[in-house]
């Protein structure tokens, strides 16, 4: 093998490889990286957080809404309408002529107010004034149903 020739201004046969100029480049492209990173999953974690949210949101939604259609149809005395807000199980001890039957034969509502879903004990507060006059406080159980995942009324206490 030859020697190379000596002297300045002797140019090598091949180029040299690139040297990395100043660590800046790489520590900015190692930071880009991490905030990128960041920013996908804390919008993951953020978007199952409001799902979250708005679940629970829904379910108390729900609560509410069946427990004032319950009662609404007792204040119309359209019956018929409450014994079907009712669960499978609330069905299976009384029909719906006994349901009736003994809603009319009872104090009638006249007004109520519903509270807020207790999701713990899936109950609702409700406050009811009958149209004698008299109030109590009843407490509206929920049942979710299996097949439609819709809750329902599953007895009042």
């Amino acid at each position: 093998m030859p020697n190379p020739p000596a002297g300045p201004g002797v140019a090598p046969p091949f180029a040299a490889p690139p040297v990395e100029g100043r660590p800046t480049r790489l520590w900015l492209g190692l930071g880009v990286g991490a905030l990128a990173l960041a920013l996908c999953c804390g919008g993951g974690g953020a978007a199952v957080v409001g799902l979250v949210v708005a679940g629970v949101q829904a379910f108390d939604e729900q609560g509410r809404v069946v427990s004032t259609d319950y009662y609404q149809a007792l204040v119309e005395r359209e019956y018929g309408a409450a014994y079907d807000q009712l669960c499978a199980p609330a069905r299976r001890q009384e029909s719906r002529r006994e349901f009736e039957r003994r809603a009319a034969d009872g104090p009638q509502v006249a007004s109520f107010q519903v509270g807020e879903v207790d999701q713990t004990n899936l109950t609702v507060p409700v406050e009811v004034t009958f149209s004698g006059g008299g109030r109590d406080r009843q407490r509206v159980n929920l049942e979710q149903n299996e097949q439609t995942g819709a809750l329902e009324v599953c007895g009042v206490s």
